[in-house]
């Protein structure tokens, strides 16, 4: 049965009733991207590193390598991405295979709100443990991400997919807004031990995830596969198999392969530049964390009306069309961002204000656009390709941060080497013929694409 005659045969109002419960998942989760993976936990892991090392220019051991102090965060993020690459697809191919894609979800969540809450533990010069907490967490982030973006295409057909996809995303950045802002009274208000407010921040994300996870998991239902054992070891050894098969198809697709190649590396430089803007703010420009943090309040707040303003203009103009223009908008705040100013508040807000406007919609077209692309039936095992870059920080993106900043010692240099990523990314997407994709996967193209 396929994902599109799933989506007919619901009555209207199940099919809202799980849209609701989808978007849900969203406001859950984006507590762990705002407060942790964007505001508190690099600078936080920056400074355990550098007091372990004796300062910002000393060096900690790290899966048997010695890495500057400066550059732990960035190095931990890359090690998590690559777990993420051989997770991910597992999970899809495991998802599709037995059909217990809320169960999946429901595990992977709770797997990473429990190492989210362990942050509070981390203290003194424990960075090697902030780091293995973080690499468990941001792991099954990404595997719990593929499960619930495979319920898009279930609960949506394709000519609402813009908007379901821009209401999920815009949704997420309110869950983010409204816990960092609880987080922000805190860190700023309550008279707390700094150290002490920023391990409370970072474990109340866990608590965040956990508790409103289970609005989706009430409302979402698995849908029937068809014949499997769900209960015993073959169903993984099955799940294996499936994966090779999906990867093999792959070249039945070669331009649903192109857009995600162009996804790959343009959502690379997206999800690099949100992780690395509070260590860049904290480190190059020299800009408290009450910069910090309100800046990127203000991101989460104007980018639910950033996601639903591309979503429209998506409507009118063209959803390959909006996403070539956001990548423009990208390419310039990274290359503007190389000439901020130290201590220049004002100039930093007028960054992320301009990175609000464009942030969810992003994401949330290409993702509507990826579920038009791929066949009905593997939803889970194709999204995991897909969320290797998704959300959390990528691996190219993160590696070269690391590297630039092994080699040249400048942050700025390092922000100015993800411009390459959105160059990239828009001439592959340019070059994708994404009607022709679309009916290669079997779909019907639809008539704002």
């Amino acid at each position: 049965m396929s994902s599109t005659s799933v989506v007919a045969e619901d009555p209207p109002e199940s099919r809202r009733r799980e849209q609701r419960g989808w978007y849900w998942y969203d406001f859950a989760n984006s507590g762990f991207q705002t407060t942790v993976i964007t505001v508190f936990l690099g600078p936080y892991l920056t400074s355990l590193a550098e007091r372990a090392a004796g300062g910002e220019e000393g060096l900690v051991g790290f899966l048997g390598f010695d890495v500057r102090a400066k550059a732990y965060f960035s190095a931990v993020v890359t090690a998590s991405v690559v777990l993420q690459i051989l997770i991910m697809p597992i999970a899809g191919a495991l998802a599709d295979h037995t059909g217990r894609k809320r169960e999946l979800l429901g595990l992977f969540a709770y797997l990473g709100a429990a190492a989210t809450l362990g942050f509070y533990f981390v203290a003194g010069d424990a960075y090697l443990l902030g780091g293995v907490l973080f690499i468990v967490a941001n792991t099954a982030f990404g595997a719990a991400m593929v499960v619930y973006n495979s319920f898009l295409p279930q609960i949506a057909g394709a000519e609402e997919r813009d908007a379901v996809s821009s209401r999920g995303w815009g949704f997420g950045y309110l869950g983010g807004f409204a816990l960092l802002a609880i987080n922000l009274a805190l860190y700023l208000g309550s008279g707390i031990e700094e150290g002490l407010a920023v391990r409370i921040s970072l474990a109340s994300a866990g608590v965040w995830w956990a508790v409103f996870t289970v609005i989706p998991l009430l409302r979402l239902r698995n849908r029937p596969v068809g014949t499997h054992d769900a209960t015993s070891v073959r169903a993984v050894a099955g799940s294996f198999r499936q994966l090779g098969r999906t990867l093999a198809d792959l070249r039945r697709y070669p331009r649903s392969l192109l857009f995600l190649l162009a996804y790959l590396i343009y959502n690379d430089g997206v999800q690099t530049v949100i992780s690395f803007s509070a260590t860049y703010a904290d480190q190059e420009l020299g800009l408290n964390k009450t910069v910090q943090i309100t800046a990127i309040l203000a991101v989460q707040f104007f980018a639910f009306g950033g996601a639903l303003l591309l979503g429209r203009l998506a409507g009118r103009f063209g959803t390959k069309r909006t996403v070539l223009v956001s990548l423009v908008v990208w390419t310039g705040v990274v290359a503007v961002s190389y000439f901020l100013q130290k201590g220049a508040a004002v100039q930093f807000y007028a960054i992320a204000l301009i990175i609000a406007i464009v942030l969810g919609g992003t994401q949330a077209l290409s993702r509507s656009l990826y579920s038009l692309v791929i066949p009905a039936g593997k939803e889970a095992e194709y999204f995991s390709l897909f969320e290797v870059s998704d959300k959390g920080s990528a691996f190219l993106g993160s590696f070269t941060l690391t590297l630039a900043l092994q080699l040249t010692d400048s942050y700025r240099s390092a922000i100015l080497s993800l411009l390459v990523f959105f160059v990239a990314g828009f001439v592959l997407l340019l070059a994708v013929n994404l009607p022709r994709a679309v009916r290669e996967a079997g779909n019907a193209v639809p008539s704002h694409l």
